[in-house]
């Protein structure tokens, strides 16, 4: 993690925010309440309210995720550029059409589609297209937001 450039790390990091957040109140972790329910209190978040946390924010940085691609194809020159471009567009497709049914199916099509978005990554990381330093930094955000992903299926 040396290689990655510090303000990359820290943004990425800053960016598992919501996934950390998430998993934390679906799995009931992490849970608010307004006073005793017995005596009128309310909750304020509940189990539900993290699965929809992951779910709404997985299927956004996953559609992010195909511009950050997009920027990548543009290094790439003939064959290799116009396969780059095809590429970029799967994830962001794949979170419109795969992202559906209840929770525990859109968190699982979530999870193969930042499964499938690392395989992306090394692919253009392999071709030279991303910086050196890349897959270190997606191999490190992709498991845990895999693992965040996981607390909505199981």
């Amino acid at each position: 993690m040396r290689d990655v450039p510090r303000s990359a790390l820290i943004l990425g990091l800053l960016g598992l925010i919501p996934f950390v957040f998430g998993a934390l109140i679906s799995s009931g972790l992490f849970w608010a309440n307004m006073g005793d329910p017995a005596n009128g209190g309310y909750p304020l978040i509940m189990a539900q309210d993290g699965d929809l946390i992951l779910i709404r924010y997985g299927t956004v940085i996953l559609s992010f995720m195909s511009g950050v691609l997009w920027g990548f194809a543009t290094r790439g020159e003939g064959a290799l550029q116009s396969t780059g471009y095809a590429l970029s567009v799967i994830p962001a497709l794949w979170a419109f059409f795969m992202v559906s049914g209840g929770p525990a199916a859109m968190a699982t099509n979530l999870i193969f589609g930042f499964v499938g978005l690392l395989a992306l990554d090394w692919h253009f990381w392999r071709n030279g297209m991303a910086p050196p330093w890349w897959m270190h930094l997606r191999v490190l955000l992709t498991f845990i937001v895999v693992a965040c992903l996981l607390t909505v299926v199981f």
